[in-house]
């Protein structure tokens, strides 16, 4: 049996929706860090891990959309 599956999108472009949003979210803490001069607590502070991290996941979720903006489960 086949059933039309129109319209619904496959967990993996979920997934790209949230790494991309949970990537901006870091990254613009880690911006924030940098321009409040907080004190880096930590012995690689000063290479600001977060707006990386951030940018990584960005990039990450957004090769997850595009790979799977047209694919139906």
């Amino acid at each position: 049996m086949t059933e039309k599956t129109e319209g619904l999108k496959t967990i993996w472009y979920f997934v790209g929706i949230m790494l991309t949003l949970m990537g901006v979210l870091v990254c613009l803490a880690g911006i924030i860090d940098v321009f409040m001069s907080v004190a880096q607590k930590t012995v690689l502070g000063n290479l600001h891990p977060s707006i990386w991290w951030g940018a990584v996941m960005v990039v990450t979720g957004l090769i997850f959309l595009i790979k799977n903006r047209g694919k139906y489960s």
